[in-house]
């Protein structure tokens, strides 16, 4: 309201708390949506991409990507203004389970998906063990626990084989269901508590403890 703050002082319903002259506002209502992302948009919150994820929603709201989805990948992305939520779903130590559908260039052998199963060299380190169910002959469903860059790209490539399409269909307990690309939906109710309940959960518990 005018007047320099002091140690202790309360921000009160209905005040103006300005900082450099520039308007702060409070923004009591925790947000966090579930995103179908199509291909070419980029995980960002920067301005200086033009394709930023944030633009291109355009929410009401100061929301920030939960971790990334590569640009040429599809499927569900989390958005929140709640740090702590990303902070514990990103935390590699708690092993949250990330399922993609990936189509591949050429039929899928056996032996490839065990190889998956039980970790692909990649970066300096060996992935973690997995689960990959072959869907068709070209096409897998994997279910990872931690968030390597391009992870399953790597893995597919250092196997000989190149992805065509990959989409994400679900984070924890959240899923892409039929969410239309570009579309997004808000999450309330018993399916956020769920995700919360699991975050705790995993962080109290110290599951997945895993050194990468």
């Amino acid at each position: 309201d005018g007047i320099p703050a002091g140690l202790g002082d309360k921000v009160l319903p209905g005040q103006s708390v300005c900082v450099d002259g520039e308007s702060v506002f409070r923004n009591p209502d925790r947000v966090v949506i579930a995103f179908h992302k199509p291909a070419g948009v980029v995980c960002t919150s920067s301005k200086k991409d033009r394709d930023n994820i944030i633009d291109y929603i355009g929410f009401d709201q100061r929301i920030y990507p939960v971790g990334r989805l590569d640009k040429d990948s599809t499927g569900l992305i989390l958005l929140t203004n709640d740090g702590e939520l990303t902070d514990r779903i990103l935390r590699g130590r708690n092993g949250h389970e990330k399922e993609y559908v990936v189509r591949v260039d050429r039929p899928v052998k056996e032996n490839v998906l065990e190889a998956m199963r039980q970790g692909v060299p990649i970066l300096d380190t060996m992935t973690r063990p997995c689960q990959v169910e072959k869907m068709d002959e070209r096409s897998f469903r994997i279910i990872l626990t931690q968030g390597l860059n391009r992870q399953i790209r790597r893995m597919c490539d250092t196997l000989g084989y190149r992805v065509a399409r990959l989409v994400r269909v679900r984070i924890m307990n959240i899923e892409l269901g039929d969410l239309k690309t570009g579309s997004y939906r808000k999450i309330g109710g018993a399916e956020l508590k769920e995700l919360y309940e699991q975050t705790k959960n995993r962080e109290n518990a110290g599951i997945g403890k895993i050194t990468e």
